[in-house]
């Protein structure tokens, strides 16, 4: 098994294997996360703590956690960070958490936190889980957000922002709020920017993906066309 850098563990999250575009893991709260790009920072802010925490958790504690019970204690771990991030929100943020409704404590059983503690942190140093919850959390956002602007854009006609604490409009554009489809900002608009999003960041990657292969054969047919002539 090939050990990987750190700063390649930091950015598989965000490309290669975003949770969201590329693995798919963790839906059930993105169609609700994305219908405005305020409940897109608010579930992220959520994942990056439980998935943070979690992570550092379950990697300082993988050496004296019995494997026959490996998945209860992390649930019990994650539900408890679930718990604390869900009452933050609750106590300085309640439109914002009612917003999200019960997507927040289903964070439990969201497979990215649950995946990375069995896939990664359970088999990894502190150091390194650390760096796969932010990579993995801002992958999550970025996926997030890329849904989130069409949605909103199209489904009120423009884009809006508040303080979450105080509720204080920050700025609020909709020029085409005329033009606005309805649709957008239900269940039918998620699945539909889902599919378009994924679908284009795919595309992307495997040209991405395609180019590297192609460098590195050429690298190594001229390596070895040295070391024939040298031959």
């Amino acid at each position: 098994m090939v050990e990987k850098s750190k700063k390649e563990i930091f950015l598989a999250g965000i490309f290669s294997e975003n949770p969201t575009l590329s693995i798919v893991l963790g839906m059930c709260p993105v169609i609700k996360a994305t219908e405005s790009i305020n409940n897109t920072l608010g579930m992220f802010v959520a994942v990056l703590f439980v998935l943070f925490f979690s992570n550092v958790i379950i990697s300082s504690l993988r050496k004296v956690i019995p494997n026959e019970i490996r998945i209860p204690v992390y649930i019990v771990i994650i539900a408890s960070l679930v718990t604390a991030i869900q009452l933050l929100m609750e106590a300085f943020t309640p439109d914002l958490a009612n917003a999200l409704g019960e997507f927040l404590p289903l964070i439990t059983v969201n497979c990215i936190i649950l995946g990375r503690a069995e896939a990664f942190a359970n088999k990894n140093t502190v150091s390194d889980s650390m760096l796969d919850a932010v990579g993995e959390s801002l992958g999550f956002f970025m996926a997030c957000l890329l849904i989130a602007i069409p949605r909103e854009l199209l489904g009120t006609g423009g884009f809006g922002l508040t303080n979450p604490f105080n509720n204080t409009v920050i700025f609020d554009w909709r020029p085409l709020a005329a033009l606005a489809i309805p649709q957008m900002d239900k269940a039918v608009g998620g699945f539909l920017w889902i599919g378009i999003i994924m679908g284009l960041f795919k595309m992307v990657l495997d040209k991405t993906n395609e180019k590297k292969a192609k460098k590195l054969a050429a690298l190594a047919a001229k390596k070895a066309a040295a070391n024939a002539v040298k031959a």
